[in-house]
């Protein structure tokens, strides 16, 4: 036994500490809800900027003993209606300047900013602490509202007809270190940042103007969906778990390990679709759900990690009656969140049409440039490249640029960046056609050789073409043709700048 015990390794015991010394330290560390002190500063704050802690220094426990720091309102909700109110606010310093003897600067919260003015005179340590405040402080001030003067007045502020004069300042928070880049609503500003730095600093970035009315804008449609789906249709909104067994998706799993059971994993859901199907075999009617997914694919403009998105499922439901709840909740989402009016029902496109007319599942509609299929006028053309793409079970189809014969030079058809795209789009090549003024065509030289007076005239009808306008031909399996056909529809339109800009398209900080 004994050499047992000389092999355990040395461990040192303390006692437990007395009770009524646990009871005086509960005692002492009480919350203070009293309002903010007097005395201008709070200096046991740590900025959240900081890297590294201070070293501890030795502090009474009355110094240190946790306070609540309340307010009474917020700062883009004050009014003309509120002067002489005495209000306490707090919020981060948006903006810090001094003008003509006295001290200025904005507070902002999530609500909007407000003006805060400090008098030397009337409250000598408010001023004081002003003075030595920065940009992005956390501040809270005490004080009372008062109208501006009249040549202060600011009508682009919500509250621009008011401002607090601070008879209280205690800084929370400081700023210890040079800040990445600055909190503000300039474009030049933030466009100059990387979104590598944004990103890295994502506390900076989300107290931007732009990101806080993106979050806003998100979590007003939520509201909305909920509301809609919840009290008008009497949906259900069940979460389903995010634990579970692989199943066949369209990218990769995430997988995470089993703690209970080695060698076993977990998936994380690409989408709750068996779930919801249990739901239905299980009597809930109508389930719905803001649901987050995790694909493990490539990034893309569409594509990415983790997302989320409206899950909804209905019991014994016609197609029709499924389609109406969609268009009429996405159409009171746009009326209620930016008064806009879409068309109810929405027009519809099946997939064959969309893709013999526009080469995708999912084609912009905005403009015009449909495709046509031309392949019946060159089954017996002598243009060796056509007619035998077309015995082989291949279609050719064109693309009509109107005025395009100009805008786009034989040297940028034959290797220019029109010609770039069609080759990523694995396209061989790109014949084009261009109408000159007397009607004939001029472009690729075997093509235009091949074509007779018929075949010409007919071309010219089925793509409704005319004098200056060029013709994008492309040659192929289905597949291939409208492929290419699509990324350079969607080219020249940008190129041309044919899109036309809707309204709700450009909503204001996205």
């Amino acid at each position: 036994m004994s050499l047992l015990l000389r092999s355990l390794p040395l461990l040192t015991l303390r006692s437990r500490p007395s009770l009524p010394l646990v009871r005086a330290i509960f005692t002492r560390r009480h919350l203070d809800p009293n309002p903010l002190p007097r005395n201008g500063r709070n200096v046991s704050s740590v900025p959240a900027s900081a890297e590294t802690l201070p070293k501890a220094t030795a502090v009474s426990l009355k110094e240190t003993a946790l306070q609540w720091v309340s307010r009474t309102g917020f700062c883009g909700e004050l009014s003309a209606e509120d002067v002489g109110k005495r209000v306490r606010l707090c919020g981060w310093v948006a903006l810090h300047r001094v003008h003509g003897g006295l001290t200025f600067l904005n507070l902002r919260d999530h609500t909007g900013i407000v003006q805060v003015t400090a008098i030397p005179d009337e409250f000598p340590e408010a001023y004081c602490t002003i003075n030595d405040l920065r940009i992005e402080y956390v501040v809270a001030v005490e004080g009372v509202v008062r109208s501006r003067p009249s040549e202060s007045v600011n009508r682009k502020m919500k509250t621009g007809l008011i401002e607090v004069a601070a008879e209280n300042v205690q800084v929370l928070n400081a700023v210890r270190s040079k800040l990445p880049f600055l909190v503000t609503t300039a474009e030049d500003a933030r466009e100059s940042v990387k979104e590598e730095i944004q990103l890295r600093y994502r506390c900076l970035d989300l107290r931007r103007q732009q990101m806080n009315f993106n979050i806003q804008l998100r979590h007003k449609v939520v509201k909305l969906i909920r509301r809609y789906l919840e009290d008008v249709h009497g949906f259900v909104e069940i979460e389903t778990p995010i634990l579970s067994r692989s199943t066949p998706e369209g990218a990769r799993d995430y997988l995470v390990p089993s703690r209970i059971q080695p060698g076993t994993f977990y998936a994380l859901p690409q989408s709750p679709q068996l779930f919801k199907q249990m739901l239905m075999v299980s009597g809930f009617d109508k389930y719905y759900q803001i649901a987050r997914c995790f694909r493990d694919e490539d990034l893309r403009a569409d594509r990415q990690p983790e997302f989320t998105q409206l899950d909804m499922e209905l019991a014994f439901t016609p197609l029709e009656e499924m389609l109406r709840i969609n268009e009429e909740l996405i159409c009171k989402v746009f009326l209620e969140i930016k008064g806009i009016q879409l068309p109810n029902p929405f027009p519809r496109l099946t997939y064959a049409e969309a893709m013999c007319r526009y080469g995708s599942d999912r084609p912009d509609t905005r403009f015009d440039l449909e495709l046509k299929d031309v392949s019946d006028l060159f089954v017996e053309s002598p243009f060796r490249v056509f007619s035998d793409s077309l015995k082989s079970g291949g279609i050719i189809k064109v693309l009509c640029l109107p005025s395009g014969a100009k805008k786009y030079s034989n040297t940028a058809l034959k290797k220019g960046d029109i010609f770039g795209e069609a080759i990523k789009s694995g396209a061989k090549g790109l014949p084009f056609l261009k109408v000159m003024d007397d009607g004939d065509f001029e472009g690729t030289p075997a093509l235009v050789s091949s074509l007779g007076p018929t075949t010409k005239e007919q071309m010219l009808g089925r793509c409704s073409a005319g004098p200056g306008d060029l013709i994008l031909l492309a040659v192929g399996h289905h597949a291939s043709v409208n492929k290419t056909l699509d990324r350079l529809r969607l080219f020249v339109a940008n190129e041309l700048d044919l899109i036309d800009h809707v309204p709700f398209v450009n909503l204001p900080g996205i």
